[in-house]
């Protein structure tokens, strides 16, 4: 495939774009803190060319998710809209609650997904009749073998696991966590049924399609629309599957796959990388930003 096209900055292919969808964790804050160049490209970009929508695979609903967003010093100058794999995910629990009790797995600050939804959370390996998953109870110090067990029995009954992150893993601050998307392949591995409406599933993109055109006021061609993010099995094989061009942040979770021993961008390591998983990307970059 064809090697991407290293940008200095947003600024070099804006104007070939009406609309952007970007991705939150790793292209414009670790968790802790904002990256102000990112959040200025948005802000140029939103001011200058069109609608920004955040598309981020956490799994807390939009209201939640903003409110995180201005904690980190992120203001709605800098967004159009948010959409999150929690509010496609939102849409499966309604759907699975009626069936009976759920075993939730997730940190209790994760429990903002299922307000307002008439929802059993008292379920067990032995009882559930499905499994919501938003993440490891402590993402801290959780381990896969920890969930090894529980999860053997609950496979072998079948029972369907809702993921409500995709993401495998997420950079915090200087550290790599484990995301539910580690634990849906864990419990993918031993037999059992997973579901994902997150990035790089359709549903997530459905609701960026239908803000995107309610924003605009009209449709607009998917070849208008760019994608940025740094995530190659959600990012990069979302926007592949959708049809976007694609900015791919690659100095991030990927930095130790795709950059050299200074910590630049290594085109040769990068192309492999892509290869690999049958992957392309129009654009690459070490950070967002809006120029050099």
């Amino acid at each position: 495939m064809t090697s991407p096209i290293l940008l200095n900055g947003l600024a070099d292919v804006a104007g070939d774009y009406d609309a952007i969808f970007c991705d939150i964790w790793g292209v414009i804050h670790n968790g802790r803190q904002h990256f102000p160049p990112a959040y200025e490209a948005l802000r140029r970009f939103k001011a200058e060319r069109g609608p920004v929508i955040l598309i981020s695979n956490s799994p807390r609903p939009q209201a939640d998710l903003i409110n995180q967003l201005a904690s980190l010093g992120i203001y709605e100058d800098g967004f159009s809209d948010v959409i999150s794999s929690g509010d496609a995910t939102r849409e499966y629990l309604r759907q699975f609650a009626p069936q009976g009790p759920c075993w939730r797995i997730g940190p209790m600050r994760d429990d903002v997904l299922y307000q307002g939804i008439e929802i059993d959370l008292s379920g067990k390996p032995e009882t559930a009749t499905f499994i919501s998953c938003s993440g490891p109870f402590d993402d801290e110090n959780d381990t896969l073998d920890q969930y090894q067990h529980a999860f053997t029995i609950a496979a072998q009954r079948k029972i369907v696991m809702i993921c409500a992150n995709p993401d495998k893993v997420v950079q915090r601050g200087d550290k790599i966590i484990m995301c539910a998307g580690s634990l849906a392949d864990l419990y993918a591995s031993l037999g059992g049924p997973v579901i994902m409406a997150g990035k790089p599933y359709p549903p997530i993109y459905d609701l960026c399609y239908l803000s995107l055109e309610r924003l605009a006021g009209k449709s607009i061609a998917k070849s208008k629309i760019l994608a940025i993010g740094d995530g190659l099995p959600t990012d990069v094989l979302g926007a592949n599957a959708q049809g976007l061009d694609l900015v791919f942040i690659a100095a991030g979770i990927h930095a130790l796959e795709a950059t050299d021993d200074a910590g630049l961008l290594d085109p040769l390591r990068l192309k492999t990388l892509l290869d690999v998983q049958m992957a392309h990307s129009k654009y690459v970059a070490d950070a967002l930003r809006w120029s050099a």
